[in-house]
């Protein structure tokens, strides 16, 4: 093999001495088989723009992302872009939302940083908490992050009551207020689907189990107290007596902690629960986790009252005489 191999070289060496356009030809071949591809791949835009801001779009294919780098002269090609994310499997990866690239790059490594959702830039933190209303999501969001638009998230929000999952998020400059509605539907997706099982075996519908957990964000603090609670208003549905709780008259005015009035509890509202027998129309906030599974989970027992104590604990009675003795003891 080794006497072959030297033969070979020797062949084409005695070749390459004969015909000098051959020599060249071969590393002319030799380049572009080589140093183009990697030009490609490594060597930056002419008109790269740096420190600008890329915004691709939320639900972009790989064809609309390459297409939208090349106008804003990140990338020289889109049809390289295309081909090589295809090659590398990264064009099912590819990721929206706004990038920074402080330094030139290369198509290779813009691909990498969109593909893994390396912004480049600071995220703004914000907290959501259980039992949010979408305007207290929406006055949250405003006060945090810079320049958001309060209207445009309630008008996409609008039929979202109860499924924004409360949480803690980090908000990319240029996040648009349907891109956070949909952040927070998609979130509470996830989160619901970890308790999937509690929910098929409740045997009640998802949008009715959001209703109660709702509720018992209002009502109840802690798992323990949310299942009992849960238990009770339950029981409540299945004698058909009213819910009458209180927490709606927050959400019919606007204002957490509101106390109603005799006026409220007359009121014709369809979520006046003192009036109007069932689970109300929808959420009245959006629940977290624990609310979920203590409404899909409740704790049995034969109470139907309750309150909580000025000492921030819960009291629970079967009859509305003991209910008023708590009232005494705990309230008043």
């Amino acid at each position: 093999m080794r006497v072959r191999a030297v033969l070979v070289r020797a062949h084409i060496d005695s070749l390459l001495r004969r015909t000098p356009k051959a020599y060249l030809a071969i590393l002319a071949g030799m380049f572009m088989v080589i140093f183009v591809p990697l030009s490609i791949l490594f060597v930056p835009s002419f008109q790269f723009p740096k420190g600008a801001l890329i915004s691709i779009p939320a639900n972009s294919t790989s064809e609309e992302i390459a297409e939208l780098l090349e106008d804003q002269y990140v990338i020289r090609s889109a049809f390289q872009f295309r081909v090589y994310t295809r090659l590398t499997g990264e064009d099912r990866a590819l990721q929206s939302g706004i990038y920074v690239f402080d330094q030139t790059l290369g198509l290779a490594s813009i691909a990498h940083r969109i593909a893994n959702g390396e912004h480049g830039i600071e995220e703004t933190r914000v907290t959501l908490t259980e039992g949010m209303t979408n305007q207290d999501m929406a006055r949250t969001l405003a006060a945090t992050v810079p320049g958001f638009d309060t209207k445009e998230f309630l008008k996409h929000a609008s039929t979202s009551q109860g499924y924004l999952f409360p949480d803690t998020y980090f908000i990319l400059p240029g996040t648009t207020p349907e891109e956070m509605v949909m952040r927070l539907r998609e979130h509470f997706d996830t989160k619901v689907s970890t308790i999937q099982t509690e929910i098929d075996d409740s045997g009640k519908s998802l949008d009715a189990l959001v209703t109660l957990a709702s509720i018992l964000e209002r009502e109840a603090q802690g798992i323990e107290d949310m299942r009992m609670v849960a238990g009770i208003l339950y029981n409540r549905l299945r004698i058909d007596m009213p819910l009458q709780v209180d927490a709606v008259f927050g959400y019919i005015h606007g204002e957490n902690g509101y106390t109603p009035t005799a006026a409220d509890l007359a009121s014709d509202s369809p979520y006046n629960t003192y009036r109007v027998k069932g689970l109300p129309p929808s959420p009245i906030a959006n629940p977290g986790l624990d609310a979920l599974r203590a409404a899909a989970t409740p704790t049995k027992s034969t109470y139907l009252y309750y309150l909580t104590g000025k000492d921030g604990k819960m009291r629970y009675a079967r009859t509305f005489e003991e209910h008023k003795r708590n009232r005494e003891l705990y309230l008043d």
